[in-house]
């Protein structure tokens, strides 16, 4: 049987998930900012080494690779992406996205962006075509000026395309690709069909922008697995819950793939524990991730704000957080803050010894006890207790005049707090009635999930035994897919005449079908699946649903989606009883790739006392100071086996601080499953 392997690359780790038939190995590799291929590249490389084999003999004998990445997020972030000019119809210059206010430079300089005088109204109809000449007047000063790509964003073109596309025609006309002088062009209405001229425009900004860097990126990683005899395609994480290869992949799909794939994760985690309301935690180095699943279905957003800037293209919903084992804890006017700001991978924390002299929480984390400074990642990363002791000492204690253990136990009580108001507003969101089910991950997630976790009055969590790789892990379940939008805009009733989109969905299916055959599989392969973006009056709420592809337009079939639709919209159990629009349509189509299964696992043949590795003393609170407490090995823990706080389970990966009050019970999926039992 071959490999499968999983890569995500966070801010500060870059996490590997690696299978061969019932063989699993993790692996955590510093994340190189500079270059993500770097990491990449190590985290293969330190797979290959947990198989014991070269890293070519285990690319020839591997069958896929999904990597989700923050090339484009980094892009966006540092504002190195392309210098692109924009086209815009006159009178509409407001729209583009400059970006004031926020401090940074503009996505688009404001010399980059020109107008061209063309008319097309809201119905889609032609009332002025542009002309050529002043067209191609435009692009030639933009592409004087330094442009390396083009974006072509006219008013009304989600109604009617017909104006950027002949924009884009005229130019490729005068500089075809064989020409030094072409460069790419791209059109609003390509990335989207939604209405919003300004988040469509923001939208198609934002995938120019970041274009080059994945290209420049993404075909580099792929061209170096080539050279170490990997014979497959690398395929790209998306955001919609799909991979495609680099060829088929935009670039704004890849925005917060990473988190996306978590969060689905977690819903495949938390469906096992049989509850409807599930919210996701992934607390890495760089930031705090959110998210949850209601009634089976994962948070969304139908507007997204992708860095400040409001788009139209539908994204899992992830509320990110500026805190993690790398914020940076100081001390401003004589009050302790802790991030946003993070150490990141370089320097990283204090402990790590690579140049960052700012406490961080993992420095408190291995001052507290918490961390072993010789087990850290396994032992493969040895952390500086000293180095941290001391910056802790002259930049948090010094100033506060405390002692340097309470310092560090109050950065872990300020990031606990933030996050558990962060995760208590999730809650907050969540209808219906029952307790929430916490599912934790990250690399530093598992050691404040507890106390962060009484914050929002959760009392259930649950940590898989690759929680540090989870991301990785969760990709491990996508299978290959593209995700395909049309604009509807017409009534949503019982008796609607829908017979137009049926031309639509056929004209959907048949693109979905070539893209499919470009991924490498057969049209009967194909899985599709409808969803149905409707709402309620203008400028109303607008949600989305799935619908049946082959009955949706039946009468019968409409009927049933209108009833549904009036169901979500409506509120304390009463339908929506208003008018309804049917924005968009979307088809998703997907064909089945080698996943990872969960196997369940034997009940423990031992007492819990055999997986006791040390004890350790441990800073768990103020008032009594450092006590002695387990340290359990997380490998030996098996279905059955029971701790009660406090206690420490290490694994080469993370470490579990089970709290004072809460106990930690292995299930027969292997997950660590922790109850609060002070408050039953």
């Amino acid at each position: 049987m071959g490999y499968t392997i999983d890569i995500d690359t966070g801010g500060t780790f870059t996490d590997g998930f690696f299978v061969s038939g019932d063989r699993v190995e993790p692996v955590k590799v510093p994340t190189s900012p500079h270059d993500l291929t770097i990491c990449f590249l190590e985290c293969i490389k330190a797979g290959a080494e947990k198989f014991g084999m070269a890293v070519e003999a285990l690319l020839y004998e591997t069958d896929i690779i999904r990597f989700s990445n923050t090339i484009g997020t980094n892009a966006i972030i540092q504002r190195d992406g392309s210098r692109l000019g924009l086209l815009l119809t006159e009178g509409h210059e407001k729209e583009a996205p400059y970006g004031e206010g926020d401090g940074k430079r503009p996505l688009v300089d404001p010399e980059m962006i020109l107008t061209i005088q063309e008319e097309m109204s809201s119905n889609g109809e032609i009332v002025r075509a542009p002309d050529k000449k002043a067209v191609m007047a435009g692009a030639q000063k933009l592409i004087d000026r330094g442009a390396r790509c083009l974006l072509v964003a006219l008013a009304n073109s989600d109604a009617n395309p017909e104006h950027e596309r002949f924009v884009r025609k005229a130019i490729k006309e005068e500089y075809p690709r064989d020409f030094l002088g072409s460069v790419p062009v791209f059109l609003s209405s390509d990335i989207s069909t939604r209405k919003g001229e300004g988040e469509r425009i923001n939208a198609a900004v934002l995938n120019a922008y970041i274009h080059g860097k994945l290209v420049n990126m993404l075909y580099k990683a792929g061209e170096d697995l080539r050279r170490r005899m990997y014979r497959k395609n690398l395929l790209i994480v998306h955001n919609n819950h799909a991979v495609a290869r680099v060829a088929k992949t935009r670039a704004i799909n890849t925005y917060n793939s990473g988190p996306a794939a978590g969060l689905m994760g977690a819903r495949v985690t938390g469906s096992a524990y049989g509850t409807d309301q599930i919210i996701s935690a992934d607390m890495g180095g760089t930031s705090f991730d959110l998210g949850y699943v209601q009634q089976g279905q994962v948070s969304y957003t139908l507007k997204p704000d992708v860095e400040g800037f409001k788009v139209n293209v539908p994204m899992v919903e992830i509320r990110a957080v500026g805190a993690g084992g790398g914020s940076i804890a100081s001390v401003q006017e004589g009050v302790l803050r802790v991030g946003p700001q993070s150490a990141g991978a370089l320097p990283g924390p204090v402990c790590f010894d690579l140049g960052g002299m700012e406490p961080t929480v993992t420095d408190a984390d291995l001052l507290l006890g918490t961390f072993d400074p010789d087990y850290f990642l396994g032992g493969t990363m040895k952390l500086n207790r000293e180095k941290a002791y001391g910056q802790m000492a002259d930049k948090i204690a010094k100033p506060l005049d405390i002692p340097v253990e309470a310092a560090a136990a109050a950065v872990k009580e300020t990031i606990d707090q933030a996050m558990g108001r962060e995760l208590l507003a999730i809650r907050k969101k969540l209808k219906g009635e029952g307790e929430p089910l916490l599912v934790v991950y990250g690399g530093a997630g598992p050691a404040h999930c507890c106390a962060s976790a009484e914050v929002a009055g959760i009392k259930k969590i649950v940590i898989t035994p690759f929680s540090a790789v989870f991301s990785a892990y969760a990709s491990s379940g996508m299978d290959v897919g593209h995700i395909y939008y049309a604009r509807a805009n017409m009534p949503f009733h019982e008796k609607s005449d829908l017979s137009s989109l049926g031309e639509t969905l056929a004209k959907l299916k048949n693109e979905a079908a070539r893209d499919i055959r470009g991924e490498g599989f057969a049209f009967e392969d194909m899985k599709l699946s409808l969803e149905l973006m409707v709402e309620g009056n203008e400028g109303g709420d607008e949600i989305k649903f799935g619908a049946d592809f082959d009955s949706f337009l039946s009468p019968e079939g409409l009927r049933t989606a209108v009833s549904e639709a009036r169901q979500l919209l409506g509120s304390n159990g009463n339908g929506f009883d208003g008018d309804l629009k049917l924005n968009t349509v979307s088809l998703l189509a997907q064909a089945e790739t080698p996943h990872f299964e969960v196997q369940e696992i034997l009940r423990a043949q031992t007492d819990v006392s055999s997986a006791k590795k040390s004890i350790r003393s441990v800073f768990l609170d103020r008032k009594k100071g450092f006590e002695d407490i387990p340290v359990y090995d997380r490998v030996l823990l098996t279905h059955g086996h029971s701790i009660s706080g406090p206690a420490l389970v290490e694994s080469e990966q993370t470490t579990i601080l089970v709290a004072t009050g809460w106990r930690m019970t292995v299930d027969k999926f292997n997950n660590a499953l922790l109850e609060e039992v002070s408050a039953s």
